[in-house]
């Protein structure tokens, strides 16, 4: 009678409650979540599923993909190298290391499963064991000494991520490893206890009440491990209520608009990851936990699409490490089925064209994550089949205005505008409130540059000596020689917004010394045009000022008046402004280039006026 009533008002909370918490339903685990050792939510290798399901291009791409794996030796990760983080500051060599050896074994998982012969079992088999002989699966910008310790599993992304990998491996496989020995499946499950499961519940880690990716980006790879390793059904319902009280820290967090202030690079990591956390949970109690209704749950999704340009390209704001495609098939589509969203669904059929999914699926898992994300994958090619029955459909929205997070967005033909509002205390925060991006015919013209390789400072109280992180290359104004200042009173205060224009105020933003009284920046787009209008009033003149533009197009300034970027102009007035070039190339690193090429220009528009009020209108056409 008692499991009876809390079933009923545990549905009754699954229909009606949302807007209020997860930790709602902590109450009713007990009658609703899977016992230890039964959760089976995906068909294992050798099931009729891979064989009859998967279309035959997409199994013969997994299959390919892991060949080249075989009998490659597994890595053992190099003490030396990880020490370089705290000695020199470069973490990308040993999470390029890192990365790899966690590649290997997605890929020959992928390939065991589409093949299902047992050809790459073996490799499969001594690779999980390598793992289990690693000292600490995570990476050194996340680690307190210069050498891992085995008596110090912090719990951080990169273990998190590696201890998901391994137990889906482990999970999907399990009969073929099960019949080599059931002795590795059962290590596996001894290692993710000590490595995951034991401090992640013990801990009152940081990011258990974060607002950002650690949060859910963690939980997900920790409730996988709780749900596939853990058999003490009171630990296993204490991690799930934690995860749920997690789950309630980040979303609370996040605003009613959904959008991302990590930019649109981390939404994958951030609400992607908390779908994904709902996705197990509603699996994991047959359907009890269900937050499809949630109407924040759902603006969340959308801001994958609001945030999209068109041609692949994608908003860079804030540490963005990519500037196309930053949206993973294997994950929107789920989430868009989730809270069936025709939209999202439509945008994820046109990822997988435009990529050629069905001979390429091997290519869109391997950059699916920094290391491929095998339990996502799993789960997107359960619904293959709904897959390959959508449409598919560019989202070129014509307006987006998420008016909490201050980004708005219009379309007119092949020009594209975007605004950046906000404040410059932002998770993995650019100081860049009030920036302006352009694109004309589906290509960038003046560009958010985003962010380079992560180093030491990146994350440290030198992030700001750090050009990308300077509003000075952003598309901003330098006020009286000043730059914005990082911190949360440096902020725009919206004046109006409409569908074709929006006008911010900027003055917070910059520091006492820029003595500005009144900056307001309003970008309109017009049918065949964009306008940038910049009205200010200085308490004093101390210095030039400028207004700074970022361009991979070489920018011609040989006549005044107006700049030429190609097939492209931007008109200004020469008795107002004078214009010169700075190549930021050579600052280029990589990843950067990997983003935008090896060009990279500031266009530098100086103020000759000393008056202390005026107005400076750009027109881009």
């Amino acid at each position: 009678m008692r499991k009876t009533a809390i079933l009923s008002v545990f549905c009754l909370l699954s229909v009606c409650l949302w807007g209020q918490t997860f930790s709602q339903y902590k109450a009713a685990l007990g009658d609703v979540l899977v016992a230890p050792g039964q959760f089976a939510p995906l068909p294992q290798a050798g099931a009729a599923f891979w064989r009859d399901s998967l279309p035959a291009p997409m199994r013969q791409s997994y299959i390919s993909y892991g060949e080249q794996y075989l009998k490659r030796p597994w890595t053992t990760l190099p003490t030396s190298v990880f020490a370089q983080f705290k000695t020199s500051g470069n973490r990308v060599v040993y999470e390029q290391q890192c990365f790899a050896k966690r590649r290997q074994l997605a890929a020959l998982v992928m390939a065991e499963v589409a093949e299902g012969k047992g050809r790459f079992l073996p490799d499969v088999i001594d690779g999980i064991g390598s793992f289990c002989e690693e000292t600490w699966w995570g990476i050194p910008a996340h680690y307190g000494s210069k050498v891992p310790r085995y008596e110090d599993q912090t719990v951080d992304l990169f273990n998190a991520e590696t201890a998901g990998l391994v137990v889906w491996a482990c999970y999907v496989l399990r009969p073929q490893l099960d019949s080599f020995s059931p002795l590795l499946c059962q290590r596996v499950s001894r290692e993710v206890q000590r490595r995951i499961l034991q401090p992640a519940q013990k801990t009152n880690y940081w990011w258990k009440k974060a607002g950002m990716n650690w949060n859910p980006w963690i939980c997900s790879n920790w409730l996988s491990c709780v749900l596939l390793c853990e058999n003490d059904r009171q630990r296993q319902l204490q991690a799930v209520g934690q995860i749920l009280d997690c789950m309630d820290a980040f979303l609370n967090s996040y605003p009613e608009d959904g959008g991302c202030d990590e930019g649109p690079g981390y939404w994958d990591r951030a609400a992607a990851s908390l779908y994904e956390c709902l996705m197990l949970l509603y699996h994991a109690t047959n359907g009890h936990i269900d937050a499809r209704r949630n109407a924040k749950l759902r603006a969340m999704a959308a801001y994958a699409y609001k945030t999209y340009i068109g041609n692949g390209y994608v908003l860079s704001f804030a540490d963005s490490h990519d500037n196309r495609y930053m949206q993973q098939l294997n994950i929107v589509y789920p989430f868009a089925r989730y809270v069936d969203d025709p939209t999202m669904r439509r945008f994820a059929k046109y990822i997988g064209e435009d990529k050629d999914y069905l001979h390429q699926a091997a290519r869109l898992y391997d950059c699916s994550g920094n290391f491929p994300t095998l339990g996502r994958e799993l789960f997107f090619l359960h619904a293959i089949e709904a897959f390959q029955r959508e449409q598919a459909a560019e989202p070129l929205l014509p307006n987006v205005w998420l008016n909490n997070l201050q980004i708005w967005t219009a379309r007119s033909g092949s020009l594209f505008a975007a605004m950046k509002g906000g404040h410059n205390d932002e998770s993995h925060n650019h100081n860049d409130v009030g920036e302006v991006v352009v694109y004309t015919d589906g290509e960038p013209l003046f560009i958010d540059p985003g962010v380079g390789e992560y180093t030491s400072k990146t994350f440290s109280n030198d992030r700001y000596s750090i050009w990308t992180m300077q509003s000075g290359y952003h598309n901003l104004p330098q006020i009286n020689g000043c730059d914005q200042r990082n911190g949360k009173d440096y902020k725009a205060t919206v004046v109006s917004s409409s569908k074709s224009s929006l006008t911010l105020e900027l003055a917070a933003a910059y520091p006492e010394e820029a003595a500005v009284g009144s900056w307001q920046r309003t970008v309109s787009l017009h049918k065949k045009e964009v306008r940038i209008t910049d009205s200010y009033r200085l308490k004093a003149y101390k210095k030039p000022t400028c207004l700074m533009l970022m361009t991979t197009v070489r920018p011609d300034v040989s006549r005044q008046g107006v700049v030429m970027l190609g097939r492209h102009a931007l008109h200004y007035d020469p008795r107002q402004l004078t214009a010169t070039v700075d190549d930021v190339s050579p600052q280029l690193d990589p990843l950067l280039q990997g983003m935008w090429g090896r060009q990279m220009y500031r266009l530098v528009l100086t103020v000759t006026s000393d008056q202390l009020q005026g107005t400076v209108k750009l027109l881009v056409r």
